[in-house]
């Protein structure tokens, strides 16, 4: 198969001349053709006169031959271009396999075993999607918080509430599995090649009923309300784990996807000597601009045709005090949500619906922060730092998860905000006017002060006096690594114990989780032999 890259058409022009035009680029007839897809479809928006779509295709040819001594870099040979699945092992398995955590790696890996027959249980601490919505939108509305059922925990994962991005640099065959079956449940098909593509939590949440529901199909189940509160180690196998202080499960091979806000789970693995260090993570503000003046500065006299949709930006910047600032999350047409998981402590993050229609751009403005910041050793060190500036931002907000709000250009005079200028808050329950300085790091601060001229300078208008800040962004990715071998994957002082996704440190996103899910699943597979 060949795979042929830099194909560009006018953002007027008809997808169908992208075809036409490999023909030509490779001096065939369309005939000649066995397989045509769409690779990856990317944006040219450095003229904002002229914006160009460029696309990859993967075709397959009657005679390939000729190209093989081909030295034009964009045509290149693949083996496949579909996930291929591995080789079954042949050892016994005595109990049933153990995923615990329906976040994207705990799904996907419990929906391959599903599809390959070794009929896995999977645990979730929080709420089916449908009663998890509802438990959302009621601490939006009436700041009525559920521990175990929010934006943090419950089916889906913290991605489901946020934008559905399945943006990823990752170059692995297992992310093709990932998107083509999020299309088979429910999602745009456009997700498959599109530059930047995303789901929105409106269709994300039926997406992740649909597979739920085909694990169960497949001979898997799927448990809510069920969160780990022990685990069992013998002679440094993992045998059994504790449910809800009360249910023992053992199993052969249990998959860890816990996310990155389980620090109960953390704290529990910590006791009973499962290894784990110390990593760093970044923390700040989500900063909110009117849409419409993202468009208009990224595209132009483009900025509302019907193939680009809500701009988006991708930001950095370098400080003084050696700290890297980035945009992170950005969420388009969005809004800005409540994410807190524990009682007396302010979480912010961004969500947009697939249509990215709202009034308001938003994004994290994020800090990287080190190890050596959080003031110990200890391996949960990072969890506290986390928690100290939650409790912060809860006390400043007023103790009723109303978030501490300020304008950028007060931020950046080190001065209150009184009031909302023109751009309006769009977290829920409420905002309270403020001086953010109160609940982050003075070393956060000051970096964030510093890159917002520095990005005014890149993204015209992002420095605008009247948009708004509102804290604090803690959970941006885990502040800890449970350390896993890595060609077993399974954790590097307990046989059997697969650490896995963000919760383990070795994935940032839907799409890295995913595979990290299918990754661990694949362990198992090619270990045992499946229970039909």
């Amino acid at each position: 198969m060949l795979r042929i890259s830099n194909i560009k058409i006018d953002i007027d022009e008809d997808l169908s001349l992208v075809r036409k035009k490999v023909c030509k680029k490779l001096n065939i007839n369309d005939n000649e053709i066995i397989e045509y897809s769409i690779y990856k479809e990317s944006i040219d928006a450095r003229k904002k006169d002229k914006i160009t779509l460029v696309y990859t295709v993967d075709v397959r040819l009657k005679n390939e031959k000729k190209y093989l001594k081909s030295k034009k870099s964009d045509i290149v040979f693949i083996s496949t271009n579909k996930y291929e699945d591995v080789s079954a092992g042949n050892e016994i398995l005595k109990n049933r396999p153990l995923v615990v955590g329906a976040g994207p790696a705990g799904l996907f890996a419990t929906l391959l075993l599903a599809q390959r027959g070794y009929k896995p249980i999977l645990i979730e601490r929080g709420e089916d999607v449908v009663t998890r919505a509802n438990d959302i939108e009621n601490f939006w509305s009436n700041g009525v918080l559920k521990s175990n059922s929010n934006v943090q925990f419950g089916e889906g994962g913290a991605g489901t509430f946020s934008d559905g991005k399945l943006t990823t640099r990752l170059k692995d065959i297992r992310s093709e599995k990932v998107l083509r079956e999020f299309v088979n449940f429910g999602a745009p098909e456009e997700i498959i090649y599109s530059h930047k593509p995303h789901i929105g939590t409106d269709i994300l949440k039926n997406v992740i009923k649909n597979l739920r529901e085909e694990i169960i199909r497949c001979g898997g189940d799927v448990r809510f309300g069920a969160c780990m509160t022990g685990i069992e180690i013998v002679n440094g196998r993992v045998v059994s784990i504790e449910v809800n202080n009360s249910e023992r499960i053992e199993s052969d091979s249990i998959i860890l996807a816990i996310g990155h806000s389980a620090r109960d789970t953390y704290r529990t693995l910590n006791q009973n000597g499962v290894f784990m260090e110390q990593k760093p993570f970044a923390m700040g503000a989500r900063i909110e601009h009117p849409q419409n003046m993202i468009n208009e500065v990224q595209y132009g006299i483009f900025s509302n045709h019907k193939k680009l949709g809500a701009a988006d930006y991708k930001l950095t910047a370098h400080t003084e005090n050696g700290r890297s600032v980035y945009s992170f999350c950005m969420c388009p047409g969005g809004t800005v949500i409540a994410s807190a998981s524990c009682e007396g402590m302010l979480v912010t993050n961004g969500m947009s619906e697939h249509a990215r229609d709202k009034e308001n751009a938003n994004s994290g403005l994020l800090v990287n922060i080190e190890t050596s910041d959080f003031g110990s050793e200890h391996p949960l060190a990072g969890v506290e730092f986390q928690e100290k500036y939650e409790r912060l931002a809860f006390e400043v907000g007023g103790r009723n998860y109303n978030a501490p709000c300020q304008l950028v250009g007060d931020f950046v005079d080190g001065v209150k905000s009184e009031k909302i200028g023109t751009v309006k808050p769009s977290y829920k329950p409420g905002v309270t006017m403020t001086d953010l300085s109160l609940c982050l790091p003075d070393f956060v601060v000051d970096a964030m002060r510093e890159a917002i001229q520095i990005l005014d300078k890149k993204l015209i208008g992002f420095g605008m006096r009247d948009a708004v800040l509102t804290g604090v962004e803690t959970r941006s990715s885990a502040p800890v690594r449970i350390k896993r071998n890595l060609d077993t994957l399974q954790s590097i002082n307990v046989e059997n114990l697969f650490p896995c996704g963000e919760g383990a440190g070795y994935a940032g996103g839907i799409m890295t989780a995913a595979v990290d899910g299918i990754k661990c699943a694949e362990k198992i597979i090619q270990k045992y032999s499946s229970l039909e």
